[in-house]
């Protein structure tokens, strides 16, 4: 960014002399300054004016720092943030830097350090802008791509299938990085509705997460300078998909589940609306076991759960790694302009040997380092991490001797493969390829006649 006056900058602090000083500094620069007394304050002005950075203090009341940095990301992402604090330790600069902070600086503040570093950041803002629509082409193109054909995976996408044309609440199972949200986008794509309107619930402060739902009218609480939708009214005859569903509190869980009964809501401090939407969510928390704590409401959860489908672990879908693994060598040779890379048998063999305890996205994550730093043309073991390249082929199988009564041989593959998913019926049914039903019926004449 080469020209002072298309820098936009937002100064956060909760102490007016701070503010002020910040203010006079950066508009001597050529700077367009706006101003915000709280984090509440500061996501209103993000909604309503294009901020390329934000300088904001760490130590606030009610909305730290590090927390507006969160919720940025979420309402604003394009925005760089500039973290200032009295209190600089290393953890807490690291702490901000793994928040999405661009910058950490320590106070007093000096003046040509601030006004190079918002330099940098706006800088940093206008490449991110600049590549936004060449990433989002290649995103469609690649990484919403559901790739696989394993018998589990298949299971999830007939449900989903199924599911799509309806009106029914979904609500998507699974670990972390399995894919839940391209589960979701699935759905929607085949529902014939508008607008995929995403909210991802464990990124945001519990602070705002009602008011980024709901929306709020003007003054409805300090920082509340302007009337504003939420995500529901967002998703008007959409699909609204709320990841990490199980993180919502329970004065949410409240509110969200007079949405799902009574069809209409409520925005802080405004009157009741309708609501028109499709609700998926998604967990990758037991929410059955967290009923039975209460920590989640009983009947929001038979709500949500309408209709469920679980999105296997990779362990679960190994012959789908290969496949992967060509998908995501191919999409980042691309996206790093170099030639497609091949891989060699021996790195596939350990690919598919390891436990993926990060799923999908780890695989992700491995394959775009190997992408990058190879040098060689052809993807090899010593261009995986050691827990990868360490991993000891596994075999599972069954063998039966011939004769065995068939009554037998279901139940030990039962047995066998509710083992393999960790005691996950719903799984174990999808990898199977029948119901969770049958899964409880046979065990349940296992009993029975155990008990003859």
């Amino acid at each position: 960014m080469t020209d002072s006056d298309e820098i936009s900058v937002l100064v956060v602090d909760d102490e007016a002399p701070n503010v002020d000083s910040l203010r006079r500094i950066f508009e001597r620069e050529g700077f367009s300054v706006l101003t915000a007394n709280s984090g509440r304050n500061a996501l209103d002005v993000c909604r309503r004016h294009e901020i390329h950075v934000v300088v904001s203090d760490l130590m606030m009341p009610g909305m730290n720092g590090i927390e507006l940095v969160k919720a940025l990301k979420t309402v604003v992402p394009d925005a760089e943030v500039v973290l200032m604090t009295a209190f600089g330790t290393v953890e807490k600069a690291v702490e901000a830097m793994r928040a999405g902070a661009y910058d950490f600086v320590e106070k007093p503040l000096k003046r040509m350090q601030m006004v190079k570093t918002v330099r940098k950041a706006a800088e940093r803002h206008q490449l991110i802008v600049e590549n936004k629509d060449l990433r989002q082409q290649l995103s469609q193109l690649s990484d919403r791509s559901i790739v696989g054909s394993a018998a589990s995976l298949r299971s999830a996408l007939e449900i989903a299938t199924q599911a799509a044309p309806s009106s029914a609440n979904v609500l998507i199972l699974g670990e972390s990085g399995t894919g839940k949200e391209l589960l979701a986008r699935f759905i929607h794509e085949r529902s014939g509705r508008g607008k995929f309107v995403g909210v991802n619930l464990s990124a945001l402060p519990e602070t705002i997460v009602e008011s980024e739902l709901f929306g709020h009218e003007k003054g409805a609480f300090t920082g509340a300078v302007a009337r504003r939708d939420g995500r529901i009214a967002e998703a008007e005859g959409g699909t609204l998909f709320l990841d990490e569903i199980g993180e919502l509190s329970a004065a949410v869980q409240v509110k969200l589940l007079r949405v799902l009964q009574e069809g209409e809501y409520q925005p802080v401090g405004g009157k009741t609306k309708k609501a028109d939407f499709r609700l998926i969510a998604a967990t990758n928390r037991d929410l059955g076991a967290a009923v039975d704590v209460s920590e989640f409401r009983e009947d929001l959860y038979y709500r949500l759960n309408v209709i469920a489908l679980t999105s296997p672990p990779l362990r679960a879908r190994r012959e789908d790694i290969p496949l992967l693994t060509e998908h995501f060598v191919e999409m980042y040779c691309n996206k790093n302009r170099k030639d497609v890379l091949a891989v060699d048998r021996d790195a596939i063999e350990r690919l598919v040997a390891y436990d993926w305890p990060g799923n999908v996205r780890e695989l992700q994550n491995v394959v775009e380092r190997a992408v990058v730093l190879n040098t060689t043309g052809v993807i090899k073991l010593s261009d995986l991490p050691d827990p990868v390249a360490r991993a000891e082929p596994q075999v599972d199988a069954f063998a039966f001797p011939v004769g065995t009564p068939l009554s037998e041989v279901e139940r030990r593959v039962i047995d066998g493969t509710l083992k393999h998913t960790e005691g996950d019926k719903q799984l174990a049914a999808q990898l199977l390829g029948i119901s969770a039903r049958t899964i409880y019926r046979k065990l349940g004449a296992d009993k029975s006649d155990d008990a003859r």
